[in-house]
């Protein structure tokens, strides 16, 4: 019996492998695949999303209509990605202190 030997109905495993949640989506909202649906409220409205979205390469589909709220969620979304925050590294016991008393990090600020 091999290794990839699968017990059980075979229309069922399919029907699994068809169906299951994609974590890692390939396309992304802003896209040709998947273009942002933006509401306003006005013509000079819709020339300033316009501009914006060229700047920033999105595809948008821009919806004027005096009677609706405006919502620009997903436009604020992609435009404000948060930015992953590093932090500096601690030095090493061996290297020169950060203070700058030229002592070895371990004989001074550890």
């Amino acid at each position: 019996m091999s290794k990839l030997f699968f017990k059980g109905r075979i229309e069922t495993r399919k029907n699994h492998v068809k169906s299951g949640y994609n974590v890692n989506r390939d396309v992304k909202a802003g896209t040709a695949e998947a273009p942002i649906t933006v509401t306003v409220a006005s013509d000079e409205r819709k020339a300033e999303i316009d501009v914006i979205a060229q700047e920033h390469a999105i595809i948008t589909h821009i919806i004027v209509d005096a009677s609706q709220q405006e919502n620009t969620l997903e436009l604020d979304t992609l435009l404000n990605k948060p930015t992953t925050t590093t932090f500096e590294k601690t030095p090493n016991r061996n290297e020169p202190c950060v203070c700058g008393s030229g002592k070895k990090y371990k004989k001074c600020c550890a």
